[in-house]
C-alpha cells in the first residue's frame, strides 16, 4: 500500500470518479473535494458502481472554486492534485465572463494552495477545447500538444474558459509557481463506463443513438475511454518525463457519427435497434438549428475533421489506450446495466 494521499477536485466528476477508483486501485489515499457534504453517499455508491469500498482510504472535504474558504484544509498532507474540477455557471444563456472567469480564477486558487502546501505536482484536466477549436478548416491535422484553440474563431464560451483557464495555469507556474510542477491532460470526448446517471456531455451522444436520434450530423470528434484518461492522469502525475507537459488523450483516429453509430448496430445487437445510420444533410442541421439551441453548438463543426494524435503520450508515458470500439460499446453497456437509456424503466 502507498500511503501518499493525493487530493482529486471535484469528486462529483465523471473524469474525477474514475481518477478516484484508479488511485485506490494503485495504494494511494485520496481526498476529494465537493462543494456539498451532502454529496458523499452519491460519490461513495458510484464508487461501489466501480468495484470499490475504500472506507477511510477515501475523504471529503468541502471547498468550491469560487471561494478561498477551504483549499489549505483540502491540500494539506497531500503529495499530488488532480485538478479537474471546473466551474459550470446556470442557466443557458450564462454571459462569456460567466465561464472564463470562475474557470481562470478557479485554476490559479488550486495552484496557488498547492503551491503553498508544498504539493510536488499539479495535473490539470484541460481539454480538447483548448488545442483544436476555433482553426480555419484548412488548419493542418492531425492537431497535437503544440497547438492552441485560435480564440479569434468561432469558440464557444466552455471552450474558450477551458483554453484562458489552462494558458493562465502554465504562466502562473512560471511566474509564481516557486517549483511547483504541473502536467496537462487534454482528452477528446470521453466515453467509457457510467457510475451513476450524473456522466458526461460526451456519454450523452452515444445515449441520444441508443435512444433514436432522428439521424446523424455530419460532425466529427476523437474519442478515449475514461479508464485510459484516469490512467493517463496517474502517469502524467508520477512520470519524470510529464513535467511541464501536455498531453492529448485520443485513442486511433477521429470518427464521424455515422461510424459511431456502425459500431453500435454492429456490437450491441438487437439493443441498438434504434441507433440511426442515416447521415442528416448539413442544410437540414442548419435548419433544425434555428429553433434548437443544443444543435446550434455543433453547425460550426459540420464537416470539420477533428483528428488528432496521442503519439507523445504514448512516447513520453508509454500510455496504451483501449480502442474506439471497445469505449464506445463499454459506454452503451454502461447505460444498459444502470438503466438509463429510454424505455429502460428508469424514467431517465
Amino acid at each position: 500500500m502507498n500511503d501518499e494521499w493525493v487530493l482529486v477536485t471535484g469528486g462529483t466528476g465523471f473524469i474525477a470518479q474514475h481518477c478516484i477508483l484508479a488511485l485506490l486501485s494503485a495504494g494511494y489515499r485520496v481526498r476529494t473535494t465537493v462543494r456539498a457534504l451532502g454529496r458523499e453517499a452519491e460519490v461513495r455508491g458510484n464508487l461501489k458502481v466501480g468495484g470499490a469500498e475504500p472506507g477511510d482510504r477515501l475523504s471529503f472535504v468541502t471547498a468550491d472554486l469560487g471561494d478561498d474558504r477551504g483549499w489549505a484544509e483540502a491540500v494539506a498532507g497531500c503529495t499530488y492534485v488532480l485538478h479537474g474540477a471546473s466551474p459550470t455557471p446556470s442557466g443557458d444563456h450564462a454571459r462569456e465572463e460567466d465561464w472564463i472567469k470562475p474557470a481562470v480564477d478557479g485554476n490559479l486558487r488550486v495552484l496557488r494552495a498547492a503551491r503553498d502546501a508544498g504539493i510536488k505536482r499539479v495535473v490539470l484536466t484541460s481539454a480538447f477545447g483548448a488545442i483544436g477549436v476555433g482553426h480555419k478548416p484548412s488548419y493542418r491535422r492531425p492537431f497535437d500538444e503544440t497547438d492552441w484553440s485560435d480564440l479569434t474563431g468561432n469558440v464557444a464560451s466552455y471552450q474558450k474558459s477551458k483554453t484562458l483557464s489552462e494558458r493562465a495555469a502554465w504562466d502562473f507556474i512560471g511566474s509564481e509557481g516557486r517549483g511547483l510542477e504541473l502536467s496537462a491532460v487534454n482528452p477528446v470526448a470521453v466515453l467509457g463506463p457510467a457510475l451513476g446517471a450524473d456522466y458526461s456531455h460526451s456519454i450523452r451522444l452515444i445515449k441520444n443513438l441508443m435512444d433514436g436520434q432522428p439521424g446523424c450530423p455530419k460532425v466529427n470528434s476523437g474519442f478515449v475511454d475514461v479508464r485510459d484518461v484516469a490512467d493517463l492522469h496517474l502517469r502524467a502525475m508520477t512520470y519524470p518525463a510529464a513535467k511541464g507537459e501536455r498531453f492529448l488523450a485520443i485513442t486511433g483516429e477521429s470518427m464521424w457519427m455515422a461510424d459511431v453509430a456502425k459500431v453500435l448496430r454492429l456490437r450491441m445487437g438487437t439493443a441498438a435497434s434504434q441507433v440511426p445510420t442515416r447521415v442528416l444533410p448539413n442544410w437540414l442541421v442548419r435548419l433544425m438549428a434555428l429553433g434548437n439551441p443544443a444543435l446550434k453548438g455543433i453547425v460550426p463543426l459540420l464537416g470539420v475533421n477533428m483528428n488528432a494524435t496521442s503519439e507523445k503520450a504514448r512516447r513520453l508515458l508509454g500510455w496504451a489506450p483501449r480502442s474506439r470500439e471497445e469505449a464506445i460499446v463499454a459506454t452503451a453497456e454502461s447505460l444498459i446495466r444502470l438503466g438509463l437509456l429510454q424505455g429502460s424503466g428508469s424514467g431517465a
